[in-house]
């Protein structure tokens, strides 16, 4: 997946703002999450939520870092996708996270959230949930064959 060049000063200038106060973002991302889909809250009973904040901060940081190129990303995230797939998430939470993330970023970001900054994020995230997707659905086969 490839993000234009638009996409990259879109998502690059956004997460300037956004990780100005990373921390009242991934929390609001959160209670968003559990908001969209309450049922996901027990996927994160056994999960320290202020480490996880952080290791979503660095995650985000590391996408809008490699935004010119995200193709070394594409394993790693197919990894992720294979281990998330062992902590029960299904292919349809991938929805309410994109969902609660633009959600998240809208309200943070107010009159800066333009069309183009919400379509430069949604293709992102897009590349980053196929690439997850993908590893789940290989992890899934292997286990089945």
């Amino acid at each position: 997946m490839t993000l234009t060049t638009q996409n990259i000063s879109d998502i690059r200038a956004s997460w300037q703002v956004l990780a100005a106060d990373a921390d009242a973002f991934t929390s609001d991302f959160y209670a968003a999450l559990f908001r969209r889909n309450p049922a996901l809250r027990s996927l994160f009973a056994n999960t320290d939520l202020p480490a996880q904040r952080k290791k979503l901060v660095a995650a985000l940081a590391l996408v809008v870092r490699q935004a010119d190129d995200l193709a070394p990303l594409l394993a790693p995230l197919a990894d992720m996708g294979a281990r998330h797939l062992g902590y029960g998430v299904k292919e349809a939470d991938y929805d309410a996270v994109g969902g609660a993330l633009i959600e998240t970023m809208e309200t943070h970001l107010r009159a800066l959230f333009t069309a183009e900054v919400r379509a430069a994020w949604l293709a992102a995230y897009g590349a980053v949930a196929g690439a997850m997707m993908a590893g789940a659905r290989a992890a899934a086969a292997r286990k089945s064959a």
